[in-house]
């Protein structure tokens, strides 16, 4: 593949710089299994990862989706630390970006005092320049705005940007945002399911990734 390193690079962060699938679905299950009463399936649970809170239980159920919201923050918030894990080499890519003084940051659908969460317990507190939550945009992934509204922020030109994520949601919103995309397969998305929203690559370990952003 020919594939120009590029001058920013934006992440997104459950599933892809932090191994917090695992929180998400159980928090996801207890939440609606308690408050519905109906148990998610596996697949269920991922379908969601990627998208707000917000509009995740406004979906699911309108008339209950604040107090779904408030049940599943405090059980994500006061477990995150049982759950969540680094992925082997991501803070080595992280120091890499840093050293080589390009520009990135991570773009994500969580809210902000919970990505702030996620970062600490991976060891990834004050190394990321810019942090863009739900609370940033009016709308969310798969829309182009929470991508547009970093490059903004950073005066970054999106033709020389890239924006790695785990779910579908992520690849479609860096396409809408004329972003170049780069699935990686160990979050909440198959290989397959990346490569039907035909990504620009798909990489399968932390290492192919920091090879092919050219550190």
């Amino acid at each position: 593949m020919n594939f120009v390193a590029p001058k920013t690079v934006l992440f997104d962060l459950d599933g892809t710089l932090a191994d917090t699938v695992p929180l998400i679905v159980a928090t996801f299950k207890r939440t609606v299994s308690q408050a519905l009463g109906w148990e998610p399936t596996l697949a269920q649970c991922k379908e969601w990862i990627g998208r707000s809170l917000t509009e995740t239980f406004t979906t699911l159920a309108p008339e209950v989706a604040d107090e779904l919201t408030a049940r599943y923050l405090e059980w994500n918030l006061a477990n995150h630390h049982a759950y969540v894990r680094q992925f082997d080499g991501v803070g080595a890519l992280i120091e890499a970006l840093r050293a080589s003084g390009r520009a990135f940051g991570v773009v994500t659908s969580k809210r902000h005092h919970s990505a702030l969460v996620s970062l600490e317990c991976v060891g990834l507190t004050g190394q990321i320049p810019l942090l863009v939550t739900e609370e940033d945009t009016a709308s969310h992934k798969p829309s182009p705005e929470p991508l547009l509204h970093a490059l903004n922020q950073m005066g970054a030109d999106g033709a020389d940007a890239v924006y790695v994520g785990d779910a579908i949601v992520d690849m479609q919103a860096a396409r809408a945002a004329g972003v170049r995309s780069i699935g990686v397969t160990w979050g909440a998305a198959s290989a397959d399911e990346l490569r039907a929203v035909e990504p620009t690559a798909v990489v399968h370990d932390v290492g192919e990734l920091t090879a092919l952003l050219g550190l």
